[in-house]
């Protein structure tokens, strides 16, 4: 298993739309594995084909339980993935992309899908899934239209800003804890 190159914004082959899978040789298998690789030394939830130069309909997905951390996580290997029917109800929430590493935005996403794929060694499959899968689902099927997150949202922030900000957060918090003033506090002695 080789680690790929993952591409970055602004590469051209991020905003193409990829091929249909029609051979599931060797030369598939092989690039599912190098994909399943390559995720998790990012390390990742989703990759897509196009994400590591391959304009190919193939995505793969690794998620655990949203109620139990502890369980195991879901290994998803799909080729073909189209979203076959999606909830009217909708919500938002941060997103983030391996090839757009220093960004993430608000985006909206339907709350439940259904997936209709073929599985790597080409037997058709159906997935419904709902909450944070669903829309790993919907970003990574993205970007087998050439459709990155930034194409979907207005509001985006850099990473580190995020994180400065929580950062200065949890001081403040810990000092109210604690009782120390804060800057913004007045004493009163």
């Amino acid at each position: 298993m080789a680690i790929l190159e993952i591409v970055k914004e602004p590469h051209k082959v991020l905003h193409r739309k990829a091929r249909p899978v029609s051979d599931f040789g060797p030369e598939l298998q092989q690039l599912i594995d190098d994909m399943v690789g390559t995720m998790r030394e990012a390390p990742g939830v989703g990759l897509a084909g196009p994400q590591v130069n391959q304009l190919l309909r193939v995505i793969v997905v690794e998620f655990g339980d949203e109620e139990d951390d502890e369980a195991p996580l879901k290994l998803f290997t799909l080729v073909n993935p189209e979203i076959s029917k999606m909830s009217k109800e909708t919500v938002m929430g941060i997103e983030g992309c391996l090839s757009i590493p220093e960004l993430v935005g608000d985006v909206s996403r339907a709350v439940s899908v259904t997936v209709k794929a073929q599985t790597r060694h080409g037997q058709v499959t159906k997935i419904k899934a709902s909450g944070w899968l669903a829309r790993i689902f919907q970003h990574e099927i993205d970007h087998l239209n050439g459709v990155l997150f930034t194409d979907r949202t207005d509001v985006i922030y850099r990473v580190e800003d995020l994180i400065a900000a929580e950062e200065a957060a949890q001081a403040e918090e810990e000092e109210l804890i604690s009782g120390a003033p804060t800057e913004t506090s007045t004493s009163l002695d």
